[in-house]
């Protein structure tokens, strides 16, 4: 990576933790300088004390370089106390808010980057890396250190800049110790880098193993995976597989530290070398009579603490370009595009609700394959219609409601609601118009009634009412708190465990409640049996009045009441019309899949 990328990623990182938290990052910096600063105080009074006494200075003056020693270190330290306290606070802030933008970033994603495995792959990556300490907020202990040791630097070249003029040490001396600095710095350079490449190494060495042991944890804490593991004796064979996983990263990282513990030792000699030599140059320059008790008391603490802040420096900067690499994977991630095309007008609020979808030739395939899910699909349908689609697996159901709701949008052919290219629509104005539940829906841990109305606010007169055409009204009777009755134990002890088919009913409940012009079902009753499913439908059918309603299911009886049935086969339409005028047509999908499905309800 060139010198302009990392300045590029530093200035980056920078920008993004002042906006997570001005407070945090100020305090950061703060609590960087007062930290850095408090030594030098005591040093430097110290050996103004040390010199009084030497010269038998009055007890005002004693008392004074004292004064000034323990009231401006306790003057400091206090600073350093609130600055800290505000310090925790900024990062409790810039948690939450890293994990909105985290939130964030995900509801701004486009649906074929949610589903793109690489995509997801990508994500926990820099989440698992952003847990064992990479990535950002390693940088921002980088940026923290980094102040530090510069003040520092700044502070020791101060206190010690009166050591190159004093005549007692002879100009040789003087050289040989600026290269003694300028030698270790560089040796602690090249061991440092090379420590550092060996650590990035096991850290690349083992993402595979930190993404399944994290998946792996997860599985064990929810409480749902109880049953599974005692039921079918799984602890043995999950501790087994977590010890086999433990042990490898263990022998990789053991490996690791050896390695980087002899180059640090290499360091630490150099150091304390360099450290002797100081002391010797000190001594000699005492013993010949240019040094005062205070100056040398002053001079070796500065040096010492100069030593050290030039190699932390170094090391600091040296590992901030290493997570140079984890902070690019980062940012890569949040710079991932959403293709969808974001029109600006507004979707027409007709009082008739006559609207009009039309697919136009449609064809679809999805990112990263090469087969179609849809070819030259038309149709058209309005408002008030009541739509059934219906075909095997992988016919195209699925995707075709995934196009119409615009979660993706077309490869060929386009799509239009009265006569307008639905991309031109403002698109969460279009999305507004839908009501789906799919298959897979998801219900949270909030209460009911925020579940019914996707919303911490609602109207619970409403949300009752949605309820009770669901059917679900005798269980909310039942319900401690009625609609204010948490779901599930995930952050509520009291919560309640609900069953599949009280779960769909409070999805049909959110659909219901969204009041859109299109309400869709996707297979969410795909659990019922065929007799369930169909008394669903039925009611479902006539309490959603004159919306338009499509439904999605397998079970083709389940779908007799819709004016028209679409059947999808190979991702093509190639059936429309009743469900008996397609019954009427020997040898077509429709009756080959009725035919199919009816001999298992039909007795001998």
């Amino acid at each position: 990576m060139k010198w302009k990328e990392h300045l590029r990623i530093t200035r980056r990182s920078v920008a993004l933790l002042y906006s997570l938290s001005r407070r945090y990052f100020w305090s950061i910096v703060l609590g960087s300088i007062v930290t850095a600063i408090l030594p030098y105080v005591p040093i430097y009074f110290s050996a103004r004390l040390l010199d009084a006494l030497v010269r038998h200075a009055g007890v005002r003056t004693l008392a004074l370089y004292a004064g000034l020693t323990v009231g401006l270190t306790a003057l400091l330290g206090l600073a350093n106390a609130w600055i800290r306290a505000q310090q925790e606070i900024g990062n409790r802030e810039a948690d939450c808010n890293h994990d909105w933008h985290h939130a964030q970033k995900a509801m701004d994603l486009s649906l074929a980057s949610i589903e793109d495995r690489q995509v997801a792959l990508l994500r926990e990556r820099i989440r698992r890396e952003t847990q064992t300490g990479f990535n950002l907020f390693y940088f921002l202990s980088c940026f923290d250190r980094s102040i530090e040791y510069v003040v520092k630097i700044i502070a020791s070249l101060s206190l010690t800049a009166s050591f190159f003029r004093i005549d007692a040490i002879s100009l040789w001396a003087k050289l040989a110790f600026i290269a003694g600095v300028a030698l270790t710095v560089a040796v602690g350079m090249v061991t440092n880098r090379r420590s550092t490449q060996l650590t990035n190494d096991f850290v690349k060495s083992c993402v595979q193993e930190n993404i399944t042991l994290d998946k792996y944890v997860t599985y064990l804490r929810h409480y749902t995976s109880g049953k599974d593991i005692r039921l079918y004796a799984m602890e043995a064979p999950l501790l087994g597989f977590a010890d086999r996983i433990y042990r490898t990263i263990c022998a990789r990282e053991g490996a690791m530290q050896l390695r980087c513990s002899a180059l640090n030792l290499v360091t630490t000699l150099m150091d304390y070398a360099l450290r002797f030599g100081v002391y010797l140059l000190l001594i000699s320059g005492a013993l010949r009579g240019g040094l005062s008790v205070g100056s040398i008391a002053q001079y070796v603490s500065s040096v010492m603490l100069l030593l050290a802040a030039a190699s932390g420096l170094v090391r600091v900067l040296q590992a901030a370009a290493m997570n140079n690499t984890f902070t690019q994977r980062y940012f890569s991630y949040f710079d991932i595009p959403n293709p969808m095309y974001q029109g600006s007008l507004s979707v027409e609020k007709r009082e008739d609700n006559e609207y009009y979808i039309e697919f136009r030739d449609v064809s679809f395939r999805y990112p990263n394959t090469e087969a179609y899910a849809l070819r030259h699909v038309s149709l058209k349908f309005r408002v008030g219609e009541k739509l059934a689609v219906v075909g095997m697996n992988g016919s195209g159901k699925t995707t075709f409601i995934k196009l119409l709701c615009r979660l993706y949008d077309p490869t060929e052919g386009e799509i239009l609601l009265n006569g307008v290219d639905i991309r031109k629509y403002n698109y969460d104005e279009y999305l507004s118009v839908f009501s789906v539940v799919f298959q897979d829906f998801r219900l949270f841990s909030f209460s009911v009634g925020q579940n019914v109305a996707a919303d911490a606010r609602y109207d619970r007169d409403r949300a009752a009412d949605c309820l009770a055409q669901a059917g679900f009204a005798a269980r909310l009777e039942k319900m401690p708190k009625g609609l204010d009755t948490s779901l599930y134990q995930d952050f509520d002890k009291q919560g309640i465990e609900i069953s599949g088919g009280e779960a769909q009913k409070i999805a049909i409940a959110r659909a219901l409640y969204k009041s859109a012009p299109f309400i869709i079902l996707d297979e969410p009753t795909a659990a019922l049996d065929p007799v369930s499913e169909y008394e669903v439908y039925r009611k479902f059918s006539e309490i959603s009045g004159g919306k338009t309603a499509l439904y999605i299911s397998h079970r083709l009886a389940s779908c007799r009441f819709c004016d028209e049935i679409l059947v999808f086969h190979a991702g093509r339409i190639v059936q429309h019309g009743s469900h008996e005028a397609l019954l009427a047509q020997n040898g077509g999908k429709y009756a080959e899949l009725w035919n199919a499905q009816a001999q298992y309800y039909t007795q001998d």
